[in-house]
């Protein structure tokens, strides 16, 4: 008798019924405090875990990597394209979505007193002591004075910082070092093959953390702020596929091939509006996509804290959004300071909680923009962190094969096979 095998739904499609779910769940416990609560605890539940194994990842991955390497004079040429590259892409986001908003105005076709107010408190007392923190400030903070503690409180760029000399040092050790770096390449597989196993509760999570903000929310605010929404995703969307398609064509690769390499990821950073839940995933597939794994776990970490287009874009468009809701006519120079101060504010603000919300508080008012302008856009402000996420880890993912092309670390044939395998699923 022929046997039949049940079919199995990929991640991807595990997540998409995961998020239908949740949108339903939300809609239809909208209001209700014990099922907010209970969704609320589920996927705080789900993001904890993902937390749990970045940093292991993180520093494991980045050690063997920057250890493979070596060489100092090269790491500092490696360093300095990133940034310069990740200024670059930052700027573009930053002006395709003023341009887009000074052609669209999707602040002159509402009346923002009509609009419902949210509590930005968090955010207010997050933006207050952001104001105390200067360029010296952000410079010295990545410099841990205990890496136990950084840890602990899960700092990213103080943990790349020592992970980057601590793989030096053990690539300066020669022979004797490469037991540590043979600790570590094991310490990283059982690392993913931990992840692996979070994985499975992606779907669980991503229901419950939908279902939440819909279920606090509600449909109904989204409606008034419809055209600002459509707007920001439909630039984000041409930002992905034009501009970093553009950038893709020059080194010589096809943005779509990435797209469906990291498909699920996407999906998944989109559902659950946080970066960390894809990163152990990302850092894996694009090792596993061609480019060299010190490559990779030097820019992806170091891009979710300076290279965050998604977010760059949103900024943009929604502080010119409540210019022109507040009938407040911006000069091109005060554009163009609105561009530079965006600029600055998103690097040294980047990684705090609610970051993009935070360097809206930090900008807006350089423009004349009331403060309480904020409390109009806060509640939709879920909403618009799934795309800027998602567009986020694009291009973190697009900087890993553009940074390792320009290096020569690329290996392409590795990079087929492996996209020849996604196709094939």
């Amino acid at each position: 008798m022929k046997k039949y095998k049940w079919y199995r739904l990929s991640l991807g499609w595990q997540i998409m019924i995961g998020l239908v779910l949740g949108i339903i769940l939300g809609i239809i416990f909208y209001g209700n405090q014990v099922a907010i609560t209970t969704m609320q605890n589920i996927g705080t539940m789900f993001i904890s875990l993902i937390q749990m194994i970045v940093l292991p990842i993180v520093v494991t991955c980045l050690t063997v990597g920057i250890a493979s390497i070596g060489d100092i004079k090269k790491l500092g040429r490696v360093g300095l394209k990133t940034l310069i590259y990740f200024e670059l892409m930052t700027t573009v986001a930053i002006a395709l979505g003023m341009i887009v908003a000074n052609i669209l105005h999707p602040g002159t076709m509402i009346d923002i007193h009509s609009l419902h107010s949210s509590d930005i408190s968090q955010y207010m007392a997050t933006a207050k002591s952001a104001k105390h923190t200067g360029i010296w400030d952000t410079l010295m903070g990545i410099i841990p004075t205990n890496i136990f503690s950084s840890l602990a409180n899960g700092d990213m760029m103080p943990v790349i910082f020592f992970s980057v000399f601590f793989g030096l040092g053990i690539a300066a050790t020669g022979e004797r070092g490469k037991i540590l770096i043979d600790v570590l390449q094991s310490a990283s597989e059982v690392m993913f093959k931990v992840t692996n196993w979070v994985m499975h509760f992606a779907p669980i999570g991503v229901c419950a953390l939908i279902g939440v903000a819909l279920a606090e929310m509600g449909i109904s605010a989204l409606i008034p702020l419809g055209y600002f929404v459509i707007i920001t995703y439909a630039t984000m969307i041409v930002f992905v596929v034009v501009v970093m398609g553009i950038v893709a064509r020059i080194f010589g690769f096809n943005i779509f091939d990435l797209l469906t390499v990291i498909k699920d990821e996407i999906v998944l950073a989109f559902s659950t509006a946080s970066s960390e839940a894809v990163l152990p995933k990302m850092i894996e597939k694009m090792d596993k996509f061609g480019t060299n794994q010190g490559i990779v776990s030097f820019v992806i970490p170091t891009g979710y804290t300076f290279n965050l287009d998604g977010s760059a874009i949103y900024q943009s468009i929604a502080a010119l959004f409540l210019a022109q809701a507040y009938h407040i006519h911006l000069s091109l120079g005060q554009q163009i300071t609105l561009l530079v101060v965006l600029m600055i504010t998103s690097k040294g603000m980047a990684g705090v909680p609610g970051a993009s919300f935070v360097v809206l508080l930090a900008t807006i008012s350089t423009i004349g923009v009331p403060v309480t302008g904020l409390t109009f856009i806060a509640g939709i402000d879920r909403i618009v962190d799934m795309g800027r996420t998602a567009v986020n880890v694009v291009g973190n993912s697009l900087a890993t094969m553009v940074i390792g092309k320009s290096e020569k670390e690329f290996d392409q044939v590795r990079s087929d096979e492996y996209l020849a395998e996604f196709r094939r699923k």
